[in-house]
């Protein structure tokens, strides 16, 4: 079914419950069809409805629409400009087919804890807001995320957008990811922020991708990387509570042991470009293969 405005959307969900399936891109929909994971009896297609798409600079925030594509982020100079944690960000996110296809909103809602913009979203304090029977309502990326592919969204609600608060002036942002190949869903991530003072990091932020069933935010890291030069003792110390905070999960090719390694090497590698960023060196944000 073609829904053609927000109203007509929460009507349709409401009339089938549980049957019906919201289709945005559909690049992670149509994947879980085709392997039979999901099997509504419905599909509500949002494309035409309007007013769910688009990049706009309002009262403090960049607001990013739910329908935007993956490849409109990529490409914004808003976001270059006034979020480029999400510009780092993006170029990770599958192939450019998909990227052109994909959209924020849905990735936010199937809330794959090894997908990027949860995790950004995390890092960055955004407000996920949402509409449903009972109104509008705008959740903390924080409370949003509740467990592996499970949400704060309640029943006939759907994500219109999330905004994104401007940065502070003197904070800076990293983001990396270690895959098997480019285009493959990460082996762990991390979107990765602090005030710079020389070499000394303060308020780090450090939110990790695939290493939980949800972005998981490593705060005792963070407080060991606190007040100097992320190395010698004070980069082991964050590594030792790394270990502490995060639980990975074996897949196919890494133990969980293996990933707890790797999310630590990637903690040490960005915790160095950010204080290299803040020194005017340019750091590589390509992708790394593992």
């Amino acid at each position: 079914m073609r829904a053609s405005s927000v109203p007509e959307v929460l009507s349709l969900l409401a009339q089938h419950g549980d049957d019906a399936r919201i289709l945005a891109g559909g690049q992670t929909l149509l994947a879980t069809l085709n392997m039979r994971l999901s099997e509504p009896r419905v599909l509500v297609d949002i494309n035409d409805v309007p007013g769910l798409s688009g990049i706009s600079l309002q009262h403090g925030y960049v607001r990013i629409g739910a329908l935007t594509r993956h490849g409109d982020i990529e490409d914004s100079m808003v976001v270059r400009q006034h979020v480029p944690l999400l510009a780092m960000a993006a170029p990770h996110v599958a192939h450019r087919a998909i990227r052109n296809r994909g959209t924020l909103g849905g990735s936010i809602a199937f809330a794959d804890p090894a997908a990027e913009w949860p995790a950004c979203a995390v890092a960055l304090d955004a407000r996920i807001v949402v509409i449903g029977p009972q109104g509008e309502r705008r959740i903390p990326a924080a409370d949003f995320f509740l467990d592996l592919y499970t949400t704060a969204l309640a029943s006939g609600e759907i994500i219109t957008a999330c905004e994104f608060p401007l940065p502070e002036p003197d904070r800076r942002y990293v983001f990396d990811e270690l895959t098997r190949r480019h285009g493959d869903y990460a082996i762990v991530g991390l979107a990765a922020s602090a005030r710079v003072e020389g070499s000394t990091l303060r308020d780090a932020r450090l939110v990790f991708l695939g290493t939980g069933n949800i972005p998981m935010r490593a705060r005792a890291a963070e407080a060991a990387l606190e007040g100097g030069p992320p190395e010698g003792a004070r980069l082991e110390a964050a590594r030792l509570a790394l270990a502490t905070e995060l639980a990975p999960v074996a897949d196919l090719y890494h133990s969980p042991e293996a990933k707890l390694h790797l999310a630590s090497v990637l903690m040490s590698r960005l915790a160095q470009r950010l204080v290299a960023t803040a020194a005017g060196t340019t750091p590589d944000h390509g992708g790394r293969h593992a």
